[in-house]
């Protein structure tokens, strides 16, 4: 398992879509985010799932990271993504980014940084037996505004056995 797992804003928007967020403390120690991603889902925004994002900084789980990230990159990306990829970089020896963007992930992964996103943290949560099906995951996350690409879910699905 990962000492450090950070987030990205997507990720928490669309695990909150789905009442997945009590899966995290389950799946990992704890799981940082950057300020930064914190001012892209809190206070004022229109994010879905604000205020189970809300509850779960508030439960002391998910922690907001309390150092100043370093940066290690300049790279033309949002703020949030950004700040993951930096923090990662500074922490290279067991790091897990969880990042839904293909740009992000791209420049993550070409760094060397270890990154999984939403499809896979439903899959963790499934093999973990934290949740009944994958697929009923899946649907509820397609009727809201949350996309995730057919052949990442159903190379998910196939991991999972469903």
């Amino acid at each position: 398992m990962a000492r450090i797992v950070v987030i990205d804003s997507s990720p928490l928007i669309g695990l909150a879509i789905v009442d997945g967020l009590q899966w995290l403390p389950k799946l990992f120690d704890a799981v940082f985010l950057p300020e930064s991603v914190k001012q892209e889902v809190l206070p004022g925004k229109a994010a879905r799932g604000k205020e189970a994002i809300a509850q779960a900084i508030a439960s002391s789980w998910l922690t907001v990271w309390p150092k100043p990230i370093e940066t290690r990159l300049e790279i033309d990306l949002d703020a949030g993504e950004t700040d993951c990829i930096n923090l990662g970089l500074s922490h290279t020896d067991d790091v897990l980014l969880i990042m839904d963007e293909r740009a992000g992930r791209a420049v993550a992964k070409e760094k060397g940084l270890r990154v999984v996103g939403t499809a896979a943290i439903i899959g963790l949560a499934k093999k973990q037996g934290l949740i009944a099906s994958a697929r009923e995951v899946f649907e509820v996350l397609h009727s809201s505004d949350f996309r995730i690409s057919a052949a990442v879910i159903n190379q998910v699905l196939v991991s999972v056995n469903e």
